[in-house]
């Protein structure tokens, strides 16, 4: 949310204008957000009678039971638009579906779009939200790790456009953003461990103890989700809460005093010079975790090399990477790739690299004078180091594929042929699960944008309503190719072998939260931010 305070002053050639927009926003640490004891969500949506939800499609599947049962009984109206976002989906097309529905929802001027999801999702609902009257207001509760500790402290949303990341997008700040942790008892370890990056980030650079309980407890947080899952110790979840706490708050004292990106110093930018290239340019991408990681082990050796990190330092930092299964080389990460990657940031960065590289491990410096020829040979060390390490420093689980928007429950799939029964029917107004494809030889898309547009401006309601988790859209996609290289979905192969998808019916969850420490404690306030621009 923001306000704008302006003046008006004329000149001698004609007038000045002079603005500062107050902007603040709410995090709510929660433990059960559809939880109907629990109202904080309800009361934002109480005034309004009705609610549009913008969600990925397996969060639909794993918790749609219990976020119905939720809305009805505080006497609100749920609709719901589907979606499954992997980056190369992250798209002008699937942001034009959700454009639709709210079209059709009829969003009023100040009402709140609900986002629910990983940072995929709520970045491009979050730019529909900025796009749509140019300034719509939009609620988020992040599904994921990288959501939870790393979009959602962001105000930045965007889609990619061509090969390049994030190339279209805004500064728009939620009303407020909810942090269940219960939704990683769900998620597949290898999106913990993609999301696990994130925090190696930040702590390297900024918050030395955060590390130090990265490394201690390394294995045991990928394997229980941080802490989450059935039967894992107390121990582990108190050192969980402590991290996801901390490596929050040092996010947020980084990015809230510059919100808008004026300074292009950025900590938070470690990881994410070359990095965007894995993911965008291979026919397989890489994940984000471990696009970042590989840049951020690379420009470890850098610092190295420099004499900025000791050799300590640096090893510890590189067992670290290998422990958690996180990539630190890749077979296409060349000389080219490298001069490829320096082009395109410096053009980013106002040209200057502005390298951030740790020196010592808590803290970082800047790099601005790094010669091609240094470069390669760091990476020439680089390279001659992971011979030394399991797989050759390459990750686990390192490339997109179906369980990048899948969901478990205790470490089984849980698909979308499950039945539940005694529920109304879900208002589904668009599902765009189908929408992340690619155009035939003929120019037209595969279970494409232009269905899900058709649909979602349909005069009459849509009849064919979805039943709890029971919805069958997305059953049956072959081919993964054809439908994107985003690895989505409820037992469907990624495209990469172009295997036909099986569906495993399994154990849905009844939505039950693991109780334990508030991370802020009973009234589950969570952290105001206010920053003046």
């Amino acid at each position: 949310m923001s306000d704008l305070k302006a003046s008006v002053a004329e000149t001698k050639v004609g007038f000045h204008v002079e603005g500062y927009e107050k902007i603040e926003y709410d995090f709510t640490f929660i433990d059960g957000v559809f939880d109907t004891g629990n109202k904080n969500l309800s009361d934002c949506y109480q005034q309004w009678g009705r609610c549009l939800a913008v969600m990925d499609s397996n969060i639909f599947d794993v918790y749609g039971e219990q976020m119905q049962r939720y809305f009805d009984h505080y006497k609100i109206d749920l609709d719901i638009h589907k979606t499954m976002i992997g980056e190369k989906a992250k798209s002008i097309d699937t942001f034009l579906s959700i454009v639709d529905s709210m079209n059709k929802f009829g969003v009023f001027r100040k009402e709140p779009v609900l986002v629910i999801g990983g940072g995929l999702v709520t970045d491009v609902a979050g730019f529909a939200c900025a796009a749509y009257r140019r300034n719509t207001n939009y609620i988020r509760i992040p599904t994921t790790v990288i959501g939870l500790i790393d979009a959602s402290v962001s105000i930045k949303v965007a889609v990619n456009y061509g090969n390049y990341k994030n190339r279209l997008g805004a500064y728009h700040a939620p009303m407020h953003t909810f942090l269940d942790f219960g939704f990683l008892r769900t998620l597949p370890e290898a999106q913990i461990r993609n999301g696990f990056a994130e925090l190696i980030k930040i702590s390297t650079c900024a918050h030395l103890p955060t590390f130090d309980l990265l490394d201690k407890y390394c294995e045991q947080l990928i394997g229980t989700g941080f802490g989450r899952t059935d039967g894992a110790p107390e121990e582990v979840r108190k050192a969980a809460d402590t991290i996801n706490r901390a490596g929050i708050h040092e996010m947020l004292k980084l990015e809230t005093p510059n919100l808008h990106e004026i300074g292009l110093d950025r900590v938070i930018a470690y990881g994410h010079k070359w990095s965007p290239l894995h993911e965008l340019v291979p026919e397989v991408p890489l994940r984000h975790g471990h696009a970042i990681s590989i840049d951020m082990a690379y420009s470890a050796t850098l610092a190295n090399m420099r004499g900025l990190l000791s050799d300590e330092d640096h090893s510890r930092l590189l067992s670290l990477f290998s422990r958690a299964g996180l990539s630190m080389d890749h077979h296409q990460f060349d000389e080219e790739i490298l001069d490829k990657g320096t082009k395109a940031i410096l053009r980013t960065r106002d040209g200057l690299l502005r390298a951030a590289v740790p020196s010592p491990l808590g803290r970082c410096v800047f790099l601005n004078d790094v010669s091609m020829e240094e470069m390669y040979a760091a990476l020439k060390k680089h390279k001659s180091l992971m011979k030394n390490y399991p797989r050759n420093g390459e990750g686990i689980e390192a490339f997109v594929d179906a369980s990048d928007t899948g969901y478990t429950v205790n470490n089984k799939p849980v698909e979308t042929g499950v039945i539940s029964n005694g529920l109304k029917k879900l208002n589904v107004l668009n599902d765009d699960t189908h929408i992340n494809g690619h155009q035939n030889a003929d120019g037209k898309m595969t279970n494409g944008v232009s269905k899900a547009i058709k649909h979602a401006s349909a005069e009459e309601k849509p009849t064919e309503l979805v039943n709890g988790v029971t919805d069958h859209a997305t059953i049956g996609l072959a081919n993964g190719s054809a439908h994107g290289m985003n690895g989505h979905t409820n037992g469907h192969t990624n495209g990469t072998n172009g295997t036909n998808g099986t569906h495993t019916n399994g154990t849905h969850t009844n939505g039950t939260h693991t109780n334990g420490n508030h991370v802020n404690g009973a009234g589950v306030n969570g952290v105001r931010v206010n920053g003046v621009h």
